[in-house]
């Protein structure tokens, strides 16, 4: 029986159980399961299914047990931000809200009329984003939310998985760090915020360091999953950002190196020691969100391969070609030229990503997209155009320019996107791992058994 330690990565699209161990010094990773994770719109909101991804979840276990491993922990990682509300009796209060839902429109401009927003940045060095746990409770508390009233524990996505595990509640530093609502320096909650908004403060729990053991698995949970023995679920940095920057190489020859998480999300960056909470690093959109060892990765979020990936969503039910291993070729070989700013809030949730592209191209007196190709080529000449900004603007705040830019997620296997950034920011660009995230969750296991 091989001991291995257990990542179970939430992605924004998929999810997957990933074995890790070690051998002859090497980590070695065994893909146990893969399943979606889908958003549900129902009755005029945008959801994640939980249940199905608890399921999801218990099956990978269950199918790593089966497949004879030991398990010697586990560690949940999922993206940022979402949230779902426990009772006093332990329940979860419907279906966590998915972060492209629309309630939070209009939310930061409300908050900012009373508070400051230099003086937020200086504490909380967050950057402003609508999708943050703060404007979700902001807006929960503005529409007087049953919901939030009733409510004795906040779990992000992670802890609630965790959670649910172990029968254990607290809040995991990094993913903590993507609400808004945390002193980052203090690497605490930021309660005078917390009460100034008017949320409840009783429903943000102890946060616990990447490392730190969570609990073990429910002695139901054990049997219904074949163990006959006791299995530490582990706080990994449970931001799944944190734990790809986490299995970047350590830079080569002093070489200032940045990260690019490609994915759904694109998160370019710098790991730091300490955050940066000028307001030029505000005016310049730069978050401070929290690393393995209390350290900082100091990065922007930027729309990422979310646009492209709704084309594909949207061609494959036209019964159009899907195959990347076409569309890519196709798209080197289009001649256009027209850009698009992918955070722009056009893109953000439109109902047709092709219409709302070649909308923006129209009004921006550009070349029109018309063949699945020019769409694809738009969409990475795009974010390579958006990288080179990012770095810019890392460049005015740290004291060494970036000299190299390392490439990780699934995104890293897009070589022409790859060719694009290297091109547009005149870096020397690497590629991989693409599992960086699921490694970085193991070596935390590992690192902290």
């Amino acid at each position: 029986m091989r001991e291995a330690y257990l990542a179970i990565d939430f992605g924004g699209g998929s999810g997957r159980v990933i074995a890790g161990y070690t051998s002859d010094g090497e980590l070695c990773l065994d893909t146990i399961y893969r399943f979606q994770n889908r958003q549900v719109r129902m009755g005029g909101h945008i959801y994640w299914d939980f249940l199905s991804l608890f399921e999801d979840m218990k099956i990978g276990i269950r199918m790593a047990v089966e497949k004879g491993y030991r398990i010697n922990s586990i560690g949940i990682d999922t993206w940022g931000v979402d949230f779902g509300l426990i009772d006093r009796n332990g329940n979860l209060i419907g279906n966590p809200v998915c972060y492209r839902d629309s309630r939070t429109d209009g939310m930061p401009e409300k908050v900012f009329s009373f508070i400051d927003q230099s003086r937020h940045y200086s504490i909380s060095g967050t950057q402003v984003m609508a999708i943050n746990t703060l404007f979700q409770l902001y807006a929960m508390k503005e529409e007087k939310s049953p919901l939030l009233s009733v409510a004795d524990k906040l779990l992000f996505m992670p802890d609630l998985f965790s959670y649910f595990l172990t029968g254990v509640a607290n809040n995991e530093y990094s993913i903590a760090s993507t609400s808004e609502l945390m002193d980052i320096k203090a690497r605490a909650w930021h309660f005078g915020l917390i009460k100034e908004l008017g949320l409840p403060e009783h429903i943000f729990c102890d946060i616990v360091m990447p490392g730190q053991e969570r609990g073990t698995l429910k002695p139901d949970l054990k049997e219904e999953l074949g163990l006959d023995y006791d299995v530490k679920v582990i706080a990994v940095a449970s931001h799944d950002t944190a734990s790809a920057v986490y299995a970047v190489p350590s830079a080569d020859n002093g070489k200032v190196t940045a990260f690019l998480s490609s994915g759904t999300w694109s998160l370019l960056g710098v790991v730091a020691e300490e955050p940066i909470l000028s307001e030029e690093a505000r005016v310049n959109g730069f978050t401070n969100e929290g690393g393995v060892d209390g350290k900082i990765c100091f990065l922007q979020n930027i729309t990422g391969l979310w646009i492209l990936q709704k084309l594909m969503s949207e061609w494959e039910k036209e019964g159009k070609c899907t195959e990347y291993d076409v569309l890519i070729p196709d798209a080197e070989k289009a001649e256009i030229s027209s850009v698009v700013d992918v955070d722009d809030n056009s893109f953000a949730s439109p109902i047709n990503m092709a219409e709302a592209i070649t909308s923006y191209c129209r009004e921006s007196g550009q070349q029109l997209p018309r063949t699945q190709g020019e769409f694809v080529k738009c969409v990475l000449l795009s974010l390579a155009e958006r990288y080179r900004k990012g770095i810019e603007g890392l460049n005015r705040l740290l004291p060494s320019p970036v000299e190299k830019l390392h490439i990780i997620g699934g995104g890293s296997q897009n070589k022409y996107l790859n060719r694009l950034t290297a091109l547009a920011t005149g870096l020397e660009v690497d590629a991989g791992p693409v599992e960086a995230t699921a490694i970085g969750n193991i070596l935390v296991q590992i690192k902290h058994k």
